[in-house]
């Protein structure tokens, strides 16, 4: 990405900051261009295929689909809260404004928290699927699904509330250089010309809570399914089982190591250069890699894409 260097500040706020990115190399611009618009061109195709796929096929209506339909449109939006502005910064000044970085934190924000509860919504559902099927449909009523999804969105908004909340209460006035292709706490916290104290102790303390309760909920989920699994006598019904669940752990997998290894990489002194690079894996690979794992072996949904086709062609 293009690097407009501006001279460290000693009095006013800053107005504007300067996106990094990868690599200040002129030669790997257009290779990086190319890389990650495939990315999200992929992104962008899964998801909303999958959306529509969802919404047009009846079949596909119930709350596995329902939550599934949920991830899609996240994974989507998350994807455009920073992708094409990373992909401009490519070709042109990589600059963005005050208030565009702090709009951009805050959307990343909701995005990342509530993805985090959508994944906890899936783990139950499965969990009464597997452990409770007699009373699936009642347990996991439409109205218990939107209140879920209710909840996921409410504490999505309150965690990236706090986060940009916070950041709006500091000052930037030495330098105007975020580390990064996106506006991103921890390097947002480094520019920053007085105390970060306040600040990090948010940022810890509400990472800590949504990783903590969302990956011990999924863990517990998946302890009592994988209890009631192994009871099952014929090793037909514990594979059809095992394969009920398969794609969502592989989510759960990709989605939470790839961000505990990002946080983890970037908590280190002179780590946050690795830590950029990490963070590439869970804000623009898992959203592409979603859609591919909840359909690749799904029946339901290779069916409905065939019914979905036939209509379309005939």
């Amino acid at each position: 990405m293009s690097q407009k260097r501006m001279a460290p500040r000693n009095s006013s706020s800053v107005t504007e900051f300067i996106l990094v990115g990868f690599s200040n190399q002129p030669a790997l611009q257009l290779p990086l261009f190319f890389i990650f618009l495939g990315i999200y061109v992929l992104t962008v195709i899964g998801n909303l295929g999958l959306i529509t796929l969802i919404g047009l096929n009846s079949s596909l209506h119930t709350p596995m689909y329902f939550f599934l339909f949920n991830l899609s449109f996240i994974d989507f939006c998350y994807s455009c809260v920073f992708t094409p502005k990373m992909l401009s910064d490519f070709v042109s000044e990589n600059i963005i404004s005050y208030m565009g970085c702090m709009t951009q934190l805050f959307f990343f924000c909701f995005f990342v928290n509530s993805e985090c509860y959508v994944l906890v919504s899936m783990a139950y559902d499965r969990y009464v699927a597997i452990c409770n099927p007699l009373l699936y449909t009642v347990t996991m009523s439409p109205q218990v699904c939107t209140l879920l999804m209710f909840c996921s969105y409410v504490i999505g908004f309150a965690g990236a509330m706090a986060h940009t909340g916070s950041m709006l209460t500091l000052t930037f006035c030495d330098s105007n250089m975020i580390h990064h292709y996106l506006c991103e706490v921890l390097p947002l916290l480094q520019l920053s010309c007085t105390s970060t104290y306040a600040n990090e102790l948010v940022f810890f303390i509400v990472v800590g809570v949504v990783i903590t309760a969302s990956s011990i909920s999924i863990f517990i989920s998946y302890a009592l399914i994988l209890s009631n699994i192994l009871k099952i006598p014929s090793a037909e019904g514990r594979a059809k089982a095992f394969g009920t669940c398969g794609s969502h752990v592989v989510a759960v997998a990709l989605f939470f190591g790839s961000g505990a290894f990002t946080y983890l990489t970037t908590s280190f002194p002179g780590s946050m250069e690795e830590g950029r690079f990490a963070s590439v894996f869970y804000t623009n690979v898992v959203p592409m890699l979603n859609p591919l794992i909840y359909s690749l072996r799904n029946k339901d949904v290779k069916l409905a894409l065939n019914k979905t086709l036939k209509r379309a062609l005939f």
